[in-house]
C-alpha cells in the first residue's frame, strides 16, 4: 500500500525500471493503470518522487547497512512510557539524534503518566527545549492531536510503551492491536510487524505507526547533522572549533564559547550526551533493555 497522491492509498507493483530500488511508508510515487482503487484493480509505480525527508536506522552502530523507516515525515514522536516498562533515556537520545539527522521535528509523547509521574525524565531533557505531551491510559489525547494537526508525524518505541493505544484513540476504526509488557523482563511483546499510515479523523494530518524497536543503530549519522540542531553551539563550533573536532575531544572550542555565555553548560552537556550515543559510547548502549532506569 502507497500513499499515491497524499489522500489516498492504492494497490500497486513496482515497475521493472526501477529495479531494486526500495519504496517505502511515506513515499510520493507516479503511478501508470487503474488508479480509482476499486477491488481488483492494479497500478504500476514507475518513479519514486523525491524525498523531503527519510527517517533511517542501522542495526547497531557499526552496520554499514541503513534501514529507511519513513519517507516524507515532518515530525518524530518518540514514544516513553514513564511506568511498565521503565523509560530509557539512551534510547530517547538515539532517536533525537535520527530526527536530527532527518531534518524531522522531535516531540516526546510520555505515556503512562497514571502509573509514574513525568518530572525526572522532562528535566533531563528541559536543556534541548524539546516540545514534550504527558498521556494517561483512558483519558482522550485531545493535547497530543493538536501537536499532530497538520503534520505527518511517525511514531517510533520499543514495544509495550503505549503506541498502539494512543492510534487506537486518535484514529478509532484503526484496529491496531495492543501489547503487554511481560513482568518478569519488563519488555512488551511486538504487535505491530510493518509502518503503516493513517489519516486523522477529519483530514487534519496522518499518522504512521511503527513496530516496536530494541535498538537505534546511528552508524549512518555525521556528528554536524547533530550539531546543527543546536544553533547556539554550532556557531561557537564554526568560530572556534579546531578542524574535524567531534566536539568531544579536549581542545573542542565549545568549552571556551560555553564559558564565555554564548550557551548554557546544559545545553553542551545534552549535546555531547546525544554525540556519545551516536558514537556507540560503552555507556550509551544501543539497546533498551541494558539501560538503566530514570532514578
Amino acid at each position: 500500500m502507497v500513499d499515491a497522491d497524499g489522500e489516498r492509498e492504492i494497490t500497486a507493483m513496482r515497475a521493472r525500471e526501477l529495479g531494486r530500488k526500495s519504496v517505502v511508508v511515506g513515499d510520493r510515487v507516479a503511478l501508470v493503470g487503474d488508479v480509482s482503487g476499486r477491488p481488483d484493480t492494479l497500478a504500476r509505480i514507475v518513479r519514486i518522487e523525491p524525498r523531503t525527508s527519510t527517517l533511517r536506522r542501522t542495526a547497531d552502530d557499526t552496520d554499514p547497512f541503513e534501514r529507511v523507516i519513513v519517507a516524507n515525515a515532518d515530525q518524530l514522536a518518540i514514544v516513553t512510557a514513564l511506568a511498565d516498562p521503565e523509560p530509557r533515556p539512551r534510547m530517547i537520545d538515539r532517536q533525537l539524534v535520527a530526527a536530527y539527522d532527518a531534518g524531522m521535528d522531535p516531540l516526546l509523547v510520555l505515556t503512562k503518566a497514571d502509573l509514574a509521574p513525568p518530572a525526572a525524565l522532562l528535566e533531563i531533557y528541559e536543556p534541548l527545549g524539546v516540545p514534550y505531551v504527558v498521556t494517561r491510559r483512558g483519558d482522550d489525547p485531545a493535547e497530543l492531536r493538536e501537536l499532530l494537526a497538520g503534520r505527518v508525524t511517525v511514531l517510533v518505541g520499543h514495544s509495550g510503551v503505549g503506541k498502539s493505544t494512543l492510534v487506537n484513540a486518535l484514529v478509532p476504526d484503526a484496529g491496531r492491536a495492543v501489547s503487554h509488557v511481560n513482568a518478569v523482563t519488563g519488555r512488551g511483546r511486538h504487535t505491530s510487524s510493518s509502518a503503516l499510515a493513517l489519516e486523522l479523523p477529519e483530514k487534519t494530518g496522518w499518522i504512521i505507526d511503527t513496530p516496536g524497536v530494541r535498538s537505534f543503530g546511528l552508524a549512518h549519522v555525521k556528528p554536524e547533522n547533530v550539531i546543527d540542531a543546536f544553533e547556539d553551539l554550532a556557531e561557537g563550533a564554526a568560530e572556534r572549533c579546531p578542524p574535524h573536532c567531534d566536539h568531544l575531544q579536549a581542545d573542542c572550542g565549545l568549552d571556551s564559547w560555553v564559558a564565555d555565555g554564548h550557551a548554557g553548560q546544559a545545553r553542551l552537556d545534552s549535546l555531547r550526551r546525544l554525540l556519545r550515543s551516536r558514537e556507540g559510547d560503552p555507556d550509551q548502549p544501543t539497546e533498551q533493555h541494558d539501560d538503566p532506569p530514570v532514578p
